[in-house]
């Protein structure tokens, strides 16, 4: 039987496949519902840090809303968790499963919840995820500030606690190398490509701007994939894939690309928490037909880590590609 052991963030999996930060993951029960279907590990449903600004009864300071966003921010945060309910989510959960619990911070800047973090630690939570999203809509800010954010937010919990420490990025960075180089050297531990967003829409009924949200697909994958495969060897922590992995073959691509773990919820909602038995079973029956026995055998296997020049490389796919469909 193949070996699914791998090490994320310096923590030991007894599979590559974590849940990840959702409404699957809110509760000490759905921890424990995903450990025994099979979970590597679970990314708690995120803490939002308006909920921590909201702990210090400055939240409207601590945002540059305008009121009628301040008040339906308010709203929405007392659906969220609260930061004590969160760490004793966290201390329940690890009396309960054996696998790896991370926290999950959403966050927009690193003035207020850097501290929080020791309270994560205490409570006995193995890893921090970071969860960034930030819309840089203001025309004065530059891209250097934008990426400066991500540096102080990395650097602020990295010295408020000794937990690993994971960034999940979006891709809209002008050079998306070299800010993962950057944010590995500011302590994050591993790097999780990439973050998703609710999309704008407009209702054009009632004339009025909304929000949506939709589950990947099994073909949304491609983009992580390629950050993957291009980063493996390149910077000094881990990678994590996750957007659009559906079954053991997205698995078997994202760690032969250089991954050292996937992040599946999209698939979870609609098949339930029970396929992460089939995405394990299936994933080994993979390797076994490859005589692969364990991970090391065949992660970054290919991905661009030997390739001298990957830019032409991409560039000499991307024209063969498209004089194929002339």
């Amino acid at each position: 039987m193949p070996d699914l052991k791998t090490t994320w963030l310096g923590l030991e999996l007894q599979s590559p496949v974590i849940v990840a930060s959702s409404g699957l993951s809110k509760s000490a029960d759905d921890v424990k519902a995903c450990a025994d279907a099979g979970a590597g590990a679970v990314v708690l449903k995120s803490l939002f840090e308006e909920v921590l600004a909201q702990q210090d009864y400055e939240i409207k300071d601590s945002t540059g809303y305008h009121t009628e966003a301040y008040d339906y921010l308010r709203s929405e945060l007392e659906l969220q968790y609260g930061p004590r309910e969160y760490c004793r989510t966290i201390e329940e959960a690890k009396k309960r499963v054996d696998i790896p619990v991370i926290a999950s911070v959403n966050c927009v800047s690193s003035e207020r919840w850097p501290s929080y973090a020791k309270q994560l630690q205490n409570s006995g939570a193995d890893a921090i995820e970071l969860n960034v999203y930030s819309m840089p809509a203001d025309i004065e800010t530059t891209s250097q500030q934008v990426e400066e954010r991500y540096i102080e937010i990395v650097r602020g919990v990295r010295e408020n606690t000794h937990l690993p420490i994971a960034l999940k990025i979006a891709p809209y960075f002008a050079s998306l190398a070299n800010m993962a180089h950057q944010l590995c050297e500011a302590g994050a531990g591993g790097l999780v490509l990439f973050n998703r967003f609710t999309d704008p829409d407009i209702d054009v009924k009632k004339l009025k701007p909304t929000t949506t949200f939709q589950f990947t697909t099994a073909n949304d994958y491609h983009n992580s994939l390629r950050w993957v495969a291009l980063l493996f060897g390149k910077i000094s922590c881990d990678l994590a894939a996750t957007t659009g992995i559906h079954d053991a073959e997205g698995v078997a691509k994202m760690i032969l690309a250089g991954a050292s773990a996937v992040q599946v919820a999209s698939v979870l909602y609609k098949k339930g928490v029970q396929t992460l038995s089939t995405l394990n079973e299936q994933f080994a029956s993979w390797m076994k037909t490859h005589d692969f026995e364990s991970l090391d055998d065949f992660k970054g296997k290919v991905s661009f880590k030997r390739t001298e020049n990957p830019d032409l490389y991409l560039r000499h796919q991307f024209m063969q590609k498209i004089r194929g469909v002339e």
